[in-house]
């Protein structure tokens, strides 16, 4: 699960840009990430070596942790306006203007899934 996921074990930055352009060369085209993984390491890590052939894959990235000052609360948030900053730093950190598959990594039994559904289905309409 992503870079540092529960470990204190990083990979090298470089070698692990070279291990994900080379894997495009080699036929991959899905490229799956999320806000989690770091928290936010593997967001900046993904955007910086997919930039050259960024168009030419699928990127996927996920939203619903709750994230206080770089680090796993523990708790989930899927509030609306949270999904929003979430989308927009992420897009940020990916190096993009969108994400091809967004969705949520947990459920948060505390926000109705039709507002998840249609909070996700505003920021489609909008670009």
């Amino acid at each position: 699960m992503g870079m540092s996921w529960n470990r204190s074990f990083v990979p090298d930055r470089k070698n692990s840009i070279a291990v994900i352009r080379k894997a495009y060369e080699m036929g991959v085209n899905f490229f799956d990430t999320a806000e989690a993984y770091g928290p936010f390491a593997n967001e900046d890590l993904v955007g910086e070596a997919i930039a050259p052939f960024r168009k030419k894959i699928t990127l996927c990235s996920k939203f619903g942790f709750d994230i206080q000052n770089n680090k796993m609360t523990g708790g989930l948030n899927s509030n609306p306006k949270h999904i929003r900053e979430v989308v927009e730093q992420s897009l940020k950190r990916l190096k993009t203007d969108v994400i091809d598959l967004l969705y949520q990594h947990r459920v948060d039994p505390n926000v109705p899934m039709e507002d998840v559904a249609g909070t996700v289905k505003d920021l489609i309409q909008e670009g």
